[in-house]
């Protein structure tokens, strides 16, 4: 069966990859009639699309003149003598070639939205080199934006999207109620343009395939049960940078315990079970007692005493662990939360002078004579059923069967019911009788034993294709029939539904906005902002903050970064993940108020729970819950301040202002250095101490950038990540390093002095544009899948503007992006000769 699915499964691909790259798809294949007309009035699609007609018109440039009265020849002259003496034929700095460059051929260059995006950031003419006077610069930027702008808006085009792994599991979510790791059958994804959902690099392979075919199957038994479910085991393992403190709870846990883990667990059937725990640790500690609880409930509670159940002489335990074993245990099919921590046996204040800070396996070294450590959880190991007992009515079980009927002629009535329920939702579109045809013949193959058995197997079956489809997989969006090549259509109601609902919510859309797709209302200006601001207030949103936030700030790279156990042991893995809560927290609220998105760079609060505001300095924080609380000062303020952007941009052993410059450079201004030239010795080959006396950080980027090449670009990146070494690796505020004074004076590379985190937030902005319209091409690129070109720069300069009028709002930038023509419209590709071949 499973050879059948596959074969089905890609066929399908390829009819499908075959009639998107087509403009006249057979009839075979078209599910729905196209919603917009065959071809696109005179005047675009813009003259024929309420939504799209009320974009903003842009400002066609005077003909001889710039926008401060300045003859283009006098331009041209001031591009040549200021920026011709760097980027020639022969220096070629950036990789850019400006001689010759003239405003009357701007719209031709691909230079000119890189010479835009510098001149804008006020990092052009570079520090020390000559710079015209007056408004010279202003008025050739204006000149420059004013003649790109006055182009007709291209939407662009992109290859179909597929389901990456975070919305794979999110729409599994919505779709089956089961909360599943997509890494467990899907290969990595690959990024571009800061994000995992851009087409271009979403490319198809057999593995990826049969990640997909493997997924639905074991998605569908995790959903429905398995009565034939075999002996297993499922090994469970803590990291190591784990708090084990005797104080810190983990998430989950019940009240009153302290370290261990929390999975979620698929217990494929009612069943026996057993759950082995191993644990290390507890020297000079007191016996301990484990707690292994199910969705809350405890259901054993185990005696650890040091050295009673030794492991040493198993080959598949670790070394010098100590395993403990529950009774065999019934346990009721489904996904279930299981935890397992350690009970609390003093209460009141905890003090070691051997070890006096927080604890984790990573600041524990080798465990030398003398050191208290508390015992530590090392892993869990699920084994079972070792007897099935039936299948309860779980809650993924509950949201799927809708019906249950005994009768033969009513269960296959019944599960067509639930697969084109099911289908639709996943297809998120309505469903046609060659969809119908195929789902019921898998049920039919799986409900040949007949019973409730077979009717649950026929069920379970059908769901598997539904998972396994291309048109659950991957978003396609054709092209409607008569639309020539080059020519620009708009997608139709389900396509906007879909991407939409991506964009916001990361997930599938749900039910109001597939009913009023279907009815083609959605498009409709006052219906299609309507559901816009609906989706924004809806919990789901969170995903802005979750998915687009995060990747954005790259919030990932903080899982790159392990600071220096023995430096800094203090640090774990609970104080890392608060640290990231914190900033998604903070975007979240941004969305969720609809606040400006300069609170980002000037917010006097944050979220913290207890371990991140002591970690802060910040008092009268109790509990492992997120609060939102001001700071005490200006000393950390807005994202700049927040521990999960300063650990990243950070070493294991040291600061680095050159990776925090660069940070700010590439993620905040979207203006990135070049990359470093060949042959550069990094900076940890330059000495640490001089004359007995270690160096400071500072000392020592000043002895490495001594090299004229290098000293070019440090002048842009080290003043920006000076301004930062007042904090640590970890985030937390300091004022000395290797017992020195800190010294973080530099200046900016347009003059201004910074000193502090404060005065690098004000001389940022100082000129919000570059800040605003880089966050607009990033929030561009993940609505559309796709990377911004230079065509798209005319709709972000738009909806800046547009922005600016609302105090840059979050809801403004959401509305300009999806009321844009980008988001709502398409280009025909040109079809290939390969495509029209049978």
């Amino acid at each position: 069966m499973k050879v059948l699915l596959a074969w089905s499964g890609i066929t399908a691909t390829v009819t499908m990859l075959s009639s998107l790259l087509t403009p006249n798809p057979v009839p075979a294949v078209r599910d729905r009639a196209p919603a917009a007309p065959a071809r696109p009035a005179a005047g675009g699609v813009a003259a024929t699309h309420p939504v799209l007609s009320r974009s903003i018109t842009p400002t066609r440039a005077p003909a001889k003149f710039g926008a401060r009265g300045m003859a283009i020849a006098a331009l041209d002259s001031t591009v040549q003598k200021y920026c011709g003496s760097c980027h020639n034929p022969t220096m070629r700095r950036g990789n850019l070639n400006l001689r010759g460059y003239s405003l009357a051929a701007a719209t031709e260059s691909d230079a000119t939205e890189k010479i835009i995006r510098k001149l804008r950031a006020e990092m052009m003419p570079p520090p020390g080199s000559k710079r015209p006077g007056g408004d010279t610069l202003l008025a050739l930027v204006e000149t420059l934006e004013q003649t790109m702008d006055a182009r007709p808006v291209n939407p662009g085009t992109r290859s179909f999207q597929r389901l990456n792994r975070a919305e794979y599991e999110r729409v599994v979510r919505d779709l089956l109620g089961l909360d599943v790791t997509a890494g467990d059958w899907l290969p990595l994804d690959q990024k571009s343009a800061n994000f995992d959902n851009i087409s271009d690099v979403q490319a198809l392979s057999p593995t990826l395939l049969e990640g997909y075919l493997n997924a639905a199957s074991a998605v569908s038994r995790m959903a429905i049960g398995d009565r034939k479910a075999g002996l297993a085991q499922v090994l469970y393992k803590t990291s190591p940078f784990t708090s084990q403190h005797p104080w810190d709870q983990v998430d989950g846990t019940p009240y009153g315990t302290r370290g261990g883990m929390v999975v979620k667990h698929t217990f494929p059937a009612d069943g026996i079970y057993q759950i082995r725990v191993n644990v290390g640790g507890g020297v000079g500690r007191p016996i301990e007692d484990v707690d292994v609880s199910i969705d809350g409930e405890r259901v054993a509670l185990l005696r650890y005493d040091r050295g009673i159940n030794r492991n040493s002489e198993s080959a598949d335990l670790p070394l010098g662990a100590d395993y403990l074993l529950t009774e065999p245990l019934t346990i009721t099919g489904g996904q279930r939360t299981l935890s397992v921590s350690f009970v609390k046996k003093v209460d009141g204040p905890y003090e070691d002078l051997i070890k006096p800070h927080e604890w984790s396996r990573a600041s524990q070294g080798n465990g030398s004579a003398g050191t208290t450590e508390p015992a530590y959880l090392m892993d869990v190991l699920i084994t079972g059923p070792t007897k099935i007992l039936g299948l309860s009515n779980s809650p993924s079980r509950r949201k799927l069967f809708t019906c249950a009927p005994t009768a033969p002629a009513a269960q296959r009535v019944c599960a067509q019911s639930i697969l084109e329920r099911v289908a639709t939702r996943a297809y998120r579109r309505p469903l046609t009788e060659t969809d119908r045809t195929a789902l019921m013949k898998f049920y039919d193959a799986g409900a040949k034993t007949g019973g409730v058995e077979g009717f649950e197997d026929g069920v379970r079956l059908g769901l598997q294709a539904v998972l396994a489809s291309p048109h659950f997989i991957f978003r396609f969006e054709r092209t409607p029939t008569g639309v020539a090549e080059g020519k620009d259509f708009r997608i139709d109601d389900l396509e906007l539904a879909t991407r939409l609902s991506f964009f916001i919510w990361s997930t599938i859309p749900d039910e109001r906005l597939l009913t009023l797709a279907r009815q083609r209302r959605l498009s409709q200006p006052a219906v299609f902002n309507a559901e816009v601001k609906r989706m924004l207030a809806d919990p789901r949103a969170e995903a802005l903050s979750t998915r687009f936030a995060a990747q954005w700030l790259r919030l990932q790279d903080l899982e790159k970064v392990k600071p220096d156990a023995f430096l800094f042991p203090d640090f774990d893995q609970l104080l890392a993940n608060a640290m990231q809560k914190e900033t998604e927290l903070f975007f979240e609220d941004m969305v969720r108020r609809d606040r400006s998105v300069l609170t980002a760079f000037t917010a006097e609060s944050t979220y913290v729970n207890e371990r991140l505001a002591k970690h802060y300095g910040i008092p009268n924080v109790s509990g492992s819950h997120f609060r939102k609380v001001a700071y005490a000062d200006d000393q950390r303020r807005g994202v700049l301040g927040h521990g999960s952007v300063l650990v990243q941009t950070s070493l294991g052993n040291r600061t680095s202002p050159v990776l925090r410059g660069k940070w700010v450079m590439e993620v905040l201004l979207g203006a990135p250095p070049p990359p470093p030239p060949p042959n550069v010795p990094d900076l940890e080959q330059t000495a640490g101490a001089k004359d007995g006396k270690q160096l400071t950080t500072r000392e020592r980027m000043e002895m490495h950038r001594d090299n004229p090449t290098c000293k070019s670009c440090h002048n842009f990146m080290d003043p920006i990540g000076l301004a930062l070494d007042n904090f640590d690796v970890t985030g937390k505020l300091r004022f000395r390093e290797n017992g020195a004074q800190l010294d973080t004076r530099g200046n900016l590379y347009d003059g201004t002095p910074i000193t502090t985190t404060a005065d690098l937030t004000k001389a940022l902005l100082k000129r919000p544009l570059p800040l605003m319209r880089n966050f607009t091409e990033n929030l561009m690129a993940y609505a559309l899948g796709r990377r911004v070109e230079d065509h798209d720069m005319t709709t972000v300069r738009a909806i800046v503007r547009d922005a600016a009028k609302q105090n840059y709002r979050m809801s403004a930038f959401v509305m300009g992006v999806v009321n844009s023509k980008a988001f709502q419209s398409k280009r025909a590709e040109p079809v290939t000769a390969d495509a029209n071949q049978n």
